[in-house]
């Protein structure tokens, strides 16, 4: 080998080792409040040990640290499992209004169930850094419904902004029911409910090669793609707010009881919190919605939260269709707690309640030993409103907490010092 090449040999050896030194580097957080989201609770003056990505140990100040650990001193802070969005439209949006960076909605698609969402997912959209800064290390990434009540498939992935950064792919089907669903269907919910269960039952039957003719609704890969959830092999999020909309999604469950069902939304869920229960149907719900925004919506209130956790229901909390600012479900989390939602409930719902819907509270969601190193160190009480992220790690690595609009309020903060001003301000 030549000198030249035996030099570049040598290098590219060294960057190796350097990359697996970084990212096998352990972590030891020490000194604050730690909510595991277990049985042990919350620990004071805890440690966290990171290890290759996981969660070596979790204990009180007696707690080993292992010779050559990272040290971060969270004295007076608290540490916690990073948060989960269980459901945004996050990555698949960059300007709203601009339709060629909006991948949300294809309302002139010949397909519908068959659309995946993974397809339009941009992990370098701004919104990924901006929620990743507020502690979100998680979100559930969700279609509209455009052409049909069904939206397509949704996924699950990280915020570390990596182009390997989907955890689950094809993790639920989202299907748009209630007041859109009506209009989407034909014009009322007759319509609607007449056209999911009827969609059901021939993506159940569907075999390939199968001879279509007028009655039939959905077409090939549309039914193959609604098959799973027809199965119950997949899990299906329909969005519905009226109460009598999601007694319709409990007797859609009494008829299909193979039906993985969530639902979306439920702001009248407090009226049928016992059939929700009774049924085993879990809740990804906006605390905040107190106001009757539209019909489907007149029974809306900020105890439904405590309401629906009294019962027993399953809840999930998200700033539900937000493609900007998922990263506000702390603060519907903490509103909440003083309409009775415990503390622990509602930080659960922003945590290991979505890790455990989407069937990933094997890995995600608390702090114990095994489980993957998404942490988040916080100045105070992740649910108070003040309250500001200042370590996160995805999958064990430290993440910067930098964002296009960190970078505009560092360029403008002090335009009195002319050195400092951005050019066009000299």
């Amino acid at each position: 080998m030549s000198p030249l090449r035996t030099a570049f040999a040598a290098l590219a050896a060294l960057a190796l080792t350097g990359a697996g030194a970084a990212a096998a580097q352990t972590i030891a957080i020490t000194g604050g409040k730690v909510v595991t989201n277990t049985p042990r609770g919350q620990i004071e003056n805890g440690v966290v040990i990171i290890k290759d990505g996981k969660i070596a140990a979790v204990g009180d100040a007696a707690t080993a640290i292992p010779d050559g650990a990272k040290r971060i001193d969270a004295s007076g802070k608290w540490v916690t499992p990073g948060l989960f969005a269980p459901f945004s439209r996050v990555g698949l949006v960059e300007v709203q209004l601009e339709d060629s960076t909006n991948d949300v909605r294809a309302s002139k698609a010949k397909m519908s169930a068959a659309l995946n969402a993974a397809d339009g997912f941009n992990p370098k959209a701004e919104a990924i850094a901006i929620t990743k800064i507020e502690g979100m290390t998680r979100i559930a990434v969700g279609p509209d419904a455009g052409a049909t009540i069904f939206a397509g498939s949704g996924f699950v992935a990280d915020t570390s902004g990596g182009f390997d950064s989907i955890t689950k792919d094809k993790a639920f089907l989202f299907a748009q029911m209630g007041e859109r669903g009506a209009d989407l269907a034909g014009g009322s919910r007759p319509a609607a409910w007449a056209y999911l269960r009827r969609a059901l039952d021939e993506a159940r039957s569907y075999r390939p090669g199968r001879v279509r003719d007028a009655q039939t609704l959905l077409s090939d890969a549309d039914a193959a793609a609604l098959k799973p959830v027809a199965e119950g092999r997949m899990l299906f999020l329909v969005h519905v707010e009226r109460a009598s909309d999601l007694m319709n999604l409990v007797r859609l469950h009494e008829q299909q009881p193979q039906l993985r069902l969530v639902a979306v939304g439920a702001s009248e869920g407090w009226m049928v919190a016992d059939a929700l229960k009774r049924a085993g149907i879990p809740a990804i719900i906006e605390p905040q919605d107190n106001l009757p925004a539209s019909f489907e919506t007149l029974g809306a209130t900020m105890e439904n939260a405590a309401r629906l956790h009294k019962a027993g229901v399953t809840i999930a909390i998200a700033q539900i269709n937000e493609g900007f600012n998922a990263r506000l479900a702390p603060q519907q989390a903490g509103d909440a707690v003083p309409y009775g939602l415990p503390w622990d409930a509602a930080f659960a719902a922003i945590t290991l309640t979505p890790a455990q819907i989407f069937g990933l509270d094997d890995r995600l969601g608390a702090l114990k030993k095994g489980m993957i190193a998404d942490v988040v160190v916080w100045s105070g009480d992740p649910l108070e409103l003040k309250t500001g992220a200042e370590h996160v790690f995805i999958n064990g690595r430290e993440q910067s907490l930098v964002s296009r609009q960190t970078r505009l309020r560092d360029r403008y903060r002090d335009l009195r010092n002319p050195k400092a001003k951005p050019f066009a301000y000299r």
